[in-house]
């Protein structure tokens, strides 16, 4: 990529898209291309073709997507598999059709099997039954990625596909009933010590173990991989993770440190745990020579502050 090349980013105000709108411009790119969902639905073809008919676009991360936690998925699994297969649909279809030199399609790594061996690696794909609870958006994920890799076989584009792990930091979602599990227990936690409540409720055991990435990290690792690597040197698709692990308890400990919550933390059992462990394999991301640098605690401390002065003020 060119400092002057248009690049659209779809999705910047989301929590990913945000961050790869920040790095992009940190680095001198000035022709970042945005549209608000109000402005452009890209769950519609039409529009989505005349869009980038005239915008000739050059360079693609498609980071727009219905994203939520285990209640928002188990709530709307037909909406969640819809709208994701006709965002990521219509965006690489006209990313073919009008002539993108490049896209990057952003997944997750609930694409792995419920019970795949851990860590994750990238050939584990389609080897086993996926995680229930969030099996439509799982679907719609990998078909992103057979898609872009049938489209570089098919029409010789350079589509490449990256799976991050959990994700947190600035505009993340803090909505109790449809965010993920770190901004939910941050909430949580965060409202329990403003209204001096002596307790706070965990979904589940505590006992699954999870990975965290700061978006800023992700954000960094999908600029590094768009100017740096063709389709053909990433393969079908790469993890981006940090290869570390924590309990749900751990970082329910680890947030009532930083907000400073002195009560106790309730587990109900009762609820689902999700998949029992999930930690991605970031050997060929580290070929690739990138490598996360945000330790999670120091990640936390800055996405409670962004939290505190953009959410609770508001």
């Amino acid at each position: 990529m060119e400092k002057q090349s248009k690049i659209y980013v779809a999705g910047h105000r989301g929590l990913a898209g945000s961050a790869i709108v920040r790095m992009l411009e940190s680095l001198g790119y000035e022709n970042i291309v945005k549209r608000a969902s109000s402005e452009l639905d890209l769950r519609k073809q039409s529009d989505v073709e005349t869009f980038f008919e005239e915008e000739k676009l050059e360079y693609v991360f498609l980071a727009a997507a219905k994203v939520g936690g285990i209640m928002a998925n188990a709530t709307y699994p037909g909406q969640f598999l819809y709208e994701n297969m006709m965002i990521q649909s219509n965006v690489i279809e006209a990313s073919r059709q009008y002539g993108v030199k490049k896209l990057l399609f952003l997944g997750s790594t609930c694409i792995y099997p419920k019970l795949a061996p851990q860590p994750l690696k990238e050939e584990y794909l389609l080897t086993g039954e996926l995680e229930p609870t969030n099996e439509p958006y799982a679907l719609a994920k990998i078909a992103g990625i057979k898609m872009c890799n049938a489209y570089n076989k098919e029409y010789g584009t350079n589509f490449i596909s990256v799976m991050p792990t959990n994700l947190y930091g600035p505009n993340d979602n803090f909505d109790l009933e449809t965010s993920h599990v770190l901004p939910a227990l941050m909430r949580k936690i965060h409202e329990a010590k403003v209204n001096e409540r002596p307790t706070v409720t965990v979904w589940g055991s505590g006992n699954p173990l999870r990975e965290f990435l700061h978006v800023n990290d992700l954000a960094a690792a999908c600029v590094f991989l768009m100017e740096r690597y063709e389709a053909e040197h990433i393969g079908e698709f790469v993890n981006i993770g940090t290869g570390e692990e924590i309990s749900i308890r751990g970082l329910a400990e680890l947030l009532c440190d930083v907000i400073g919550f002195e009560g106790n933390l309730v587990f109900d059992a009762s609820k689902p745990d999700g998949t029992p462990r999930k930690v991605t394999d970031v050997t060929r991301l580290k070929e690739l020579g990138w490598q996360a640098n945000e330790p999670l605690n120091v990640g936390i401390v800055q996405t409670y502050q962004w939290y505190v002065e953009n959410v609770v003020k508001q």
